[in-house]
This record gives C-alpha cells, sequence and structure tokens, in this order.
C-alpha cells in the first residue's frame, strides 16, 4: 500500500517509492538526498505551520508539506 509522506505518522520510518512531480520541485526534493529506496524518519510536524520535521542519511531537514505530497512511501 502506497502513501504520501505527508499522511505518514510522527515516529515512523519509511522508505521512499517513487517521487511525482516535475522540473524545480524535483529537483529541490532530490537534492535533499530524498531519492527512491532512501529511509525517512519523520520526527515531528508543526500543528499549525508547514514544516515536517525528517531525518535523511543522517540529517535532519525541515520539509514543506506541499513538497511531502510529492514523495510515495511505503
Amino acid at each position: 500500500m502506497s502513501k504520501t509522506l505527508r499522511q505518514t505518522a510522527v515516529g515512523e520510518t519509511v522508505t521512499v517509492r517513487r517521487l511525482q512531480g516535475e522540473g524545480p520541485v524535483k529537483r529541490r526534493i532530490m537534492d535533499m538526498g530524498i531519492t527512491k529506496g532512501v529511509s525517512i524518519f519523520v520526527r515531528k510536524v508543526a500543528p499549525l505551520g508547514d514544516p515536517l520535521e525528517i531525518t535523511v542519511r543522517g540529517y535532519e531537514l525541515s520539509l514543506r508539506k506541499a513538497d511531502a505530497e510529492m514523495i510515495l512511501v511505503e
């Protein structure tokens, strides 16, 4: 079953299945080191604001919820 990174619960570790989107948005996601097969740990989600706090390849990153919608995980 596939879902987006935005639908992932806090404290869950998931594996990237596929990136959706085109051009600069996809490039920005890939520049963060988020590619197919990589594991992502969701540390926290801002209750009202935009960022999703994640850990990818040992780096702590903030990701926009709109960008998280484009990352399919399992």
